[in-house]
């Protein structure tokens, strides 16, 4: 097997799975409704207007609905605006429920900003007290005056809302907004005004439609090969952990329920939301799926006890914000795993800082790929030019081969010795072209993972008309030309003996060019510059054995 139908073969044999696992997900059998009153194993009951309780807490009347002036409530929409975010808090909840990030459009749109989080996966960040003694995302918070936009020369700027609770408790919910950050600190200061100590539950939830975001990139991601979508924690003892939406509606959630730290998520393509508070302490983390049908995951922390006249404070910052490798690395231990590279990260990782270390010399993405590929493609010289060079041997005796297959073509065993006895008096290796590209194999996955979830390619253009390295050229210049390569090299390679076996290696690059047509432009850009070195590389060793020809083309 030559270098080119074993690249086709993997690429055919990649998108088949991709298809299946597409597939899979459609005609999987969809849950059951939960009923009402129905509780998941480990999970904190939840009911729609319910407040969390956290399974550590003191057994205590769990509040299964909203109060009814609550309910009848109607809060203001407070407006922050920062050099990178413009948030909408309402004052119904205290609830962080509009996020859009000012350096990053939408994916179909690029004349809007993107909107990370919003009403439209019911994709919201809550907080408050568990149980029903104190304020929680169904309380109507009051407004304290401050300022609403991070002005010249400042770094930072509060938002304060305030709420009592029951026996005398009240809390103060701070939104800290900084300049240059995607972390907005979240903090609930309480002061006990009663008459006994208090020891309260302080939860900080995410919630979600679990529906996929608008806005696909390319066929590759159609097929299911998009990033990781739903939530996600990190801990000491279980470091990062998926959960699957799959498992949630089955109520077989395996995730560590309590640890001394940890951090939770929902993740998604290029951006991620999440809770993490920085305090080494016990808490509890909960991942369920609503009667309602929006999943929630959050971290529940215990306020150590507050004496009468004293007072507790509680942080969780939250970071909501793109993938930025540079930025996650800042926020948390583990963090930086939500850039989902698939099961080769570890390969991953090192090809994407080389690739962001050309991008720092060139300025430009596109050409940070085609240095990345020159790269690697001089790494794997040796093995290429072995591929080749096992190739090149078989060209040159595949007229013999014919001719055998001629002279023996009714008996299959003799035909099968004399080709043996060919490879050994020339000294060829038939299937020495094969280990070569096999240990390249999984460089390629692991580079295609980085080019398809790399933020840092979104909307980065090119040059001429690619503007967007994670979209699809829009003229198809790239993919044609890409097909030209094939071509060229399906030339340069042995013609199989087996004339049936000719024509299909003949027609397999228009075949599989179609592909190509469908993935992102920085994922052809690749391999169109690989392809273009390969053949280089080939013709040059090819050319090589042709001056010995005469020495092994004899009949």
């Amino acid at each position: 097997m030559d270098t080119q139908r074993l690249i086709l073969f993997f690429v055919f044999s990649f998108s088949l799975l991709l298809i299946w696992t597409e597939w899979e997900k459609e005609q999987r059998p969809k849950p059951m409704p939960t009923a009402a009153g129905a509780q998941q194993p480990g999970a904190i009951k939840a009911v729609p207007g319910a407040v969390p309780t956290p399974s550590t807490a003191a057994p205590a009347p769990v509040a299964t609905t909203v109060p009814p002036m609550a309910a009848a409530a109607k809060g203001e929409m407070v407006q922050v605006t920062t050099d990178l975010l413009v948030a909408d808090v309402d004052t119904l909840g205290g609830s962080l429920v509009r996020l859009e990030l000012r350096k990053h459009k939408e994916t179909n749109d690029q004349t809007k900003n993107l909107v990370l989080l919003g009403p439209e996966h019911q994709y919201f960040a809550q907080s408050g007290l568990t149980g029903d003694a104190g304020p929680n995302h169904r309380t109507l918070w009051r407004l304290l005056p401050g300022e609403r936009s991070l002005g010249e020369g400042k770094n930072s700027l509060e938002l304060r809302l305030v709420a009592e609770g029951k026996d005398g408790l009240s809390v103060e919910k701070v939104y800290t907004f900084r300049r240059d950050s995607y972390i907005v600190d979240v903090a609930l200061e309480l002061r006990n005004g009663g008459t006994v100590p208090v020891s309260p539950h302080a939860y900080f939830q995410l919630t979600h439609d679990g529906k996929q975001p608008a806005g696909g990139s390319s066929l590759a991601q159609s097929f299911g090969a998009q990033s990781f979508n739903g939530f996600a924690q990190y801990t000491t003892d279980r470091k990062f952990e998926k959960v699957q939406y799959s498992d949630i509606d089955k109520g077989k959630v395996d995730h560590a329920k309590q640890a001394g730290d940890g951090w939770i998520a929902f993740v998604q393509h290029y951006f991620v939301a999440a809770w993490v508070p920085a305090v080494a302490a016990p808490r509890d983390f909960v991942v369920e799926k609503r009667p309602d049908g929006v999943y929630s995951g959050r971290v529940v922390l215990p306020v150590p006890a507050i004496a009468p006249g004293a007072s507790a404070k509680v942080v969780a910052p939250l970071y909501a914000g793109p993938q930025e490798q540079n930025r996650l690395k800042e926020v948390a231990p583990g963090f930086d795993l939500v850039v989902d590279y698939g099961w080769l990260t570890i390969i991953a990782w090192p090809l994407f800082w080389l690739l962001e270390k050309y991008h720092s010399l060139a300025g430009n993405w596109g050409v940070a790929i085609i240095l990345l590929t020159v790269t690697i493609k001089i790494v794997f010289f040796p093995l290429s030019a072995a591929s080749y060079r096992s190739m090149a041997k078989m060209k040159l005796v595949t007229p013999r081969l014919t001719k055998i297959r001629e002279m023996y073509a009714n008996d299959r065993a003799r035909q099968n010795q004399a080709m043996m006895e060919l490879y050994k008096t020339e000294k060829i290796n038939p299937l020495g072209g094969c280990f070569p590209i096999l240990v390249q194999i999984p460089v390629f996955i692991a580079l295609y993972w980085v080019l398809l979830a790399a933020i840092e390619l979104r909307h980065a253009p090119f040059m001429l008309w690619i503007h967007d390295l994670s979209a699809l050229d829009p003229f198809y210049v790239l993919p044609i030309l890409m097909t030209v390569t094939m071509v060229i090299q399906t030339k340069l390679n042995p013609v199989p003996p087996d004339p049936v076996q000719a024509k299909v290696m003949m027609f397999m690059p228009f075949v599989f060019s179609i592909f190509f047509f469908f993935f992102p432009a920085g994922l052809v850009l690749y391999w169109l510059i690989n392809n273009i070195l390969s053949i280089a590389q080939q013709w040059q060793i090819q050319r090589m054995f042709e001056r010995d020809k005469p020495a092994h083309g004899k009949r």
